[in-house]
């Protein structure tokens, strides 16, 4: 099947195998990736609006590259490594139950965002809106809050005492 320069509308693309294709000048609209690889998929120029991925592997995407008209992307119980969302506006944007490995959040917009019971490990949070966002039950994050916007943004103990690992001081 082609995916390049196509339109795609409230379709379901399931157990497919994606990796390495071109989604370059696509359009997604209301459409859901469940049990799909994505890795490598180029995504220059790609229209993904009220798109969900469940239980999908996401690896080295460069979801900067989509066109940002009205983008709404949600991701739930997937596994997300090497991908870069760098400048994007995910505001409101679900990050659920996901393994979230090395992935680069710098210069963006996560207001209001869930991250709940993911994992973050190696993830880059840098000049990141983080207002409102929930990191509850979340863990492996590291945030600087120096160097993040964080206003009413929910954690949980044990994790939120990450957020000190920056002064290098001991807690008994």
């Amino acid at each position: 099947m082609e995916y390049q320069d196509e339109e795609f509308e409230a379709e379901t693309f399931k157990d497919i195998d994606l990796t390495g294709a071109s989604f370059k000048n696509s359009k997604f609209i209301d459409c859901n990736f469940e049990n799909c690889n994505l890795s490598n998929v180029d995504l220059n120029n790609t229209r993904f609006q009220d798109i969900r991925f469940r239980n999908c592997k996401i690896m080295g995407l460069d979801l900067s590259k989509c066109n940002d008209f009205i983008l709404m992307i949600g991701f739930e119980d997937s596994f997300l490594s090497y991908s870069i969302f760098s400048g994007m506006d995910l505001e409101n944007t679900a990050f659920t139950n996901c393994r979230i490995y090395d992935c680069d959040f710098v210069n963006t917009n996560l207001k209001n965002a869930d991250f709940e019971n993911s994992d973050l490990k190696g993830s880059l949070f840098r000049n990141t809106n983080l207002s409102f966002t929930s990191f509850r039950n979340a863990k492996n994050y590291e945030i600087d809050p120096n160097k993040n916007f964080l206003k009413k943004t929910r954690f949980s103990i044990p994790e939120v005492v990450s957020l000190l690992n920056i002064y290098d001081i001991e807690l008994e």
